[in-house]
Formats: structure tokens, C-alpha cells, sequence
């Protein structure tokens, strides 16, 4: 059961880092922190990690440096806690935006592409100050076009792609939970 903090025994057929990719919204860090609580590793967000780093939100430094300024530190906390073991790690929606990023998920754990539909997607960002990218004249719009250039790229990193929906945060961790260990009895049938 995916509330028992306590790893088991069974917990360790998940050998690999897990690394959430999808859209703001998708759930990436509520999922995160459950995943990494049941199977006994360690979470990490990337937007967090950034912002405590520099000291700042993340609608401060795309107002200071830009998108592309924003982009750059993303890669060096990316890269640095991609290279950690046993970690959970929540990405930023548009992380999988660069080739080395990709690679670097890719390299070093399993990828799960949380997917959401664009209304649930709009319902659980809309009125959030802190989505940069979505403060423009037509939010939803802009959402939308951001769905369509990044779902391609996320679909192209993941091992896992799963779809939120409108279920509840637990029943969507069980069936994550069900995906890794098929993920992992497939790539290696030995483990089990």
C-alpha cells in the first residue's frame, strides 16, 4: 500500500532513479513525494531546488534572465541531481525542452510521462501567479500550444507514460507503482 512510509522488502525491485516529466500541473511533485515515500528514496523538485538555490521564485528569475537564463540553471540542477542515487526527482514542465537534459534522464533512471488532459491541465494552473509562461492575454491558449510542442519530447524520454486523469493522488500512485515494476520485470526479468 503506497501510504506505508516504511520501504519493504518488495520495494527494492525498483533499482533505478525515477524521474516525473509532463506539463505544469500534472502532478509531478505530489506523485514525486508519495513514490519516493513508498519506495524509500529521496525526493527532489527541480523548480524548488532552483529557487532554493538562488534564493528567488522562478517568475523572478524569467523577469531577471529570461526564459533562456531560466533554461541554463535548470540544465545544472538537472544534470547534478540526475547523477544522484535512489532519488524521486519532480522536473520542471519544460525541462525535456533541451537534447542534453533528455539525455541525461534517460541515462540515469526511469522516465514516467504524467499526462493530463488540457482542460485538467487549465482547471489546476489557471489562477497559479507562479506558471511565468502562463502569464499572457489567453492563458489557455498558450497552454495549449505548450502541450503540443512538449508532449512529443516527453513521449520521446519516457519509459512510462501515464494518464492522470481525475483520479484520486493514490490510486494514480498504485498504478505508477504497477507500470515501474512491469517496467522493471521487463528490462530485467532476474530482479523478481
Amino acid at each position: 500500500m503506497l501510504t506505508d512510509p516504511t520501504p519493504r522488502e518488495s520495494d527494492t525491485t525498483i533499482p533505478d532513479n525515477i524521474f516525473l516529466v509532463g506539463l505544469m500541473g500534472a502532478g509531478k511533485t505530489s506523485v514525486g513525494r508519495l513514490l519516493a515515500s513508498h519506495f524509500g528514496k529521496t525526493f527532489y523538485d527541480c523548480d524548488h531546488e532552483i529557487e532554493r538555490r538562488t534564493g528567488v521564485k522562478i517568475p523572478v528569475i524569467f523577469d531577471i534572465e529570461g526564459e533562456e537564463g531560466f533554461r541554463a540553471r535548470e540544465a545544472t540542477v538537472l544534470r547534478e541531481l540526475a547523477n544522484l542515487d535512489n532519488i524521486v526527482l519532480a522536473t520542471g514542465g519544460g525541462a525535456v525542452l533541451r537534447a542534453e537534459n533528455r539525455a541525461e534522464l534517460k541515462q540515469h533512471g526511469i522516465v514516467i510521462y504524467l499526462r493530463a488532459a488540457l482542460d485538467d491541465l487549465w482547471q489546476r494552473t489557471r489562477h497559479d501567479r507562479n506558471r511565468p509562461l502562463l502569464q499572457t492575454g489567453d492563458g489557455r491558449a498558450r497552454l495549449e500550444q505548450l502541450y503540443l510542442q512538449r508532449d512529443p519530447l516527453y513521449q520521446e524520454v519516457a519509459a512510462v507514460v501515464v494518464d492522470t486523469g481525475n483520479q484520486s493522488l493514490r490510486s494514480l500512485a498504485q498504478r505508477l507503482e504497477q507500470h515501474l515494476r512491469e517496467y522493471v520485470r521487463e528490462k530485467d526479468p532476474d530482479l523478481h
